[in-house]
């Protein structure tokens, strides 16, 4: 089986986990499931295409970095590479840098921008924000320099901040999708009991709003009890020794919401591993095997994919268009809304043959 080939799923959305390319990036290499889009036919192979736009010059150079090495962003990473791959089919060839440090960090990710602008050697910065307050006045900074600064991927650090980036590329819902995932717990609960929440990096923008997405639907349901929201920094290690202790704290717990893609997992586990699977709810983010495996067997009831191709896909061809000096309104829009949906158990299997080639 072409590892690179392109498998189909259900529902209209694209979602991904792996890449591959001949760039500079610091990516684990065990994750090797593929994008796809979601179409009803599963012998019929979507591909993306590059829209009308004339690129004005005929070589490019990004800086890309996102909050922290993690299979999600390979997922980015492999729609990244494929526009790349169309542009240079077109005579256009883009050089990029995809990095990010092990462990998030927002001043390290100043670092790294600081630098890549004063290389001058970038056409366009893009920057998956960790921290909105300490991340935005840097961007400014070099907004006002006249480095040309987008943002991508899950984080945006818009307007309503005082941010001046030029366009945001990736998920604009991420408190619908923190709602989203509340609801359907609450009524799997038949709206009533005590929830635990895990949200992921304190000042991450897509943790923190898919948290008061959450909260907001929470507060809805005078049956429904949030006991305790804990930050496991995106550390599947971390959510199940807080989900251990969860456990124990709070006998009477009914569910679990998790707002990154690693707190399922970890979740998960020690749900399962309390042999409590059923009985308390989890809901939670993305597509690790893991979680779709979980949710399988019946330990997580439901998880919200995104559409990480198109993310990668479409950061690349706004790239250019900013590198080109064309502002947003015409040719792009100053935020690229790309799709989140969520799942359930029934469809747990599809997703793990066409992400993962597992046959079940």
């Amino acid at each position: 089986m072409n590892l690179r080939s392109l498998c189909i799923i259900i529902f209209s959305f694209l979602i991904i986990t792996g890449c591959s390319s001949r760039n500079k990036k610091n990516l684990p290499e065990n994750n090797s499931a593929q994008a796809v889009d979601i179409v009803e036919k599963e012998n019929f192979h979507f591909k993306p295409t590059l829209d009308s736009y004339t690129p004005k010059k005929s070589d490019y150079n990004f800086y890309l970095t996102y909050k922290t090495a993690h299979p999600w962003w390979d997922a980015v990473a492999l729609g990244i590479e494929d526009a790349v791959k169309q542009f240079e089919q077109m005579g256009i060839f883009i050089t990029y840098d995809y990095l990010a440090p092990e462990v998030m960090s927002a001043y390290d990710q100043i670092e790294r921008i600081q630098k890549s602008a004063a290389t001058k050697s970038y056409d366009v910065i893009g920057v998956d924000v960790a921290d909105i307050e300490i991340v935005t006045p840097v961007i400014n900074s070099l907004i006002e320099q006249g480095q040309k600064v987008m943002t991508f991927s899950s984080s945006d650090s818009g307007k309503e901040y005082g941010c001046k980036r030029i366009a945001y590329v990736g998920n604009t819902h991420n408190y619908e999708d923190g709602r989203d995932l509340a609801e359907v717990l609450c009524e799997k609960l038949n709206y009533t009991g005590k929830i635990a929440m895990l949200v992921g990096n304190h000042g991450a923008p897509c943790h923190e709003e898919r948290a008061a997405g959450a909260k907001d639907v929470f507060k809805k349901y005078p049956g429904i009890e949030l006991v305790d929201v804990q930050y496991d920094e995106d550390l599947e290690e971390k959510a199940y020794e807080l989900t251990k202790e969860f456990l124990v704290k709070y006998p009477d717990l009914k569910g679990i919401i998790c707002c990154n893609m690693s707190n399922p997992v970890g979740a998960g586990k020690a749900v399962l591993e309390a042999e409590k699977s059923g009985q308390i709810v989890i809901t939670g983010m993305d597509h690790d095997k893991r979680a779709l495996e979980y949710m399988r067997d019946g330990v997580i009831y439901a998880l919200a994919l995104q559409d990480c191709y198109a993310i990668g896909f479409d950061t690349i061809t706004t790239a250019v268009k900013i590198a080109d000096g064309l502002l947003p309104g015409k040719e792009y829009p100053e935020m690229t809304e790309e799709t989140t949906t969520v799942f359930f158990q029934k469809d747990a299997n599809l997703l793990l043959r066409s992400l993962y080639g597992e046959i079940d």
